[in-house]
């Protein structure tokens, strides 16, 4: 995995906790943003330090959440208003 800087680590647990209830963000959406090489380093800071963040609002692409996460991501997200029709959420609608 190419260096992460302290910086970079902040900056995308800065975006995550500004998701509102009810919108979403791709792994790639933050990537992009901060200036990430590959959005799979996002999924490496939330693997890392991100109990105190709003995971459950970051997403695949694809918008299908990854199985060990499935159940409890979609049931956060559907409190939350976000619609997911065949495991898959509405990018369209939620997406920032």
């Amino acid at each position: 995995m190419p260096a992460v800087t302290e910086d970079q680590v902040e900056r995308v647990r800065a975006l995550i906790a500004a998701i509102p209830p009810g919108r979403i963000r791709t792994y790639g959406d933050l990537s992009a943003q901060v200036g990430l090489s590959s959005p799979r380093i996002v999924g490496w800071i939330m693997r890392t330090d991100s109990a105190d963040l709003p995971w459950h609002r970051v997403v695949p692409a694809s918008g299908r959440p990854a199985a060990g996460l499935r159940e409890r991501q979609v049931a956060r997200l559907r409190e939350e208003g976000v619609r997911v029709v065949d495991g898959r959420i509405d990018l369209r609608a939620h997406r920032m």
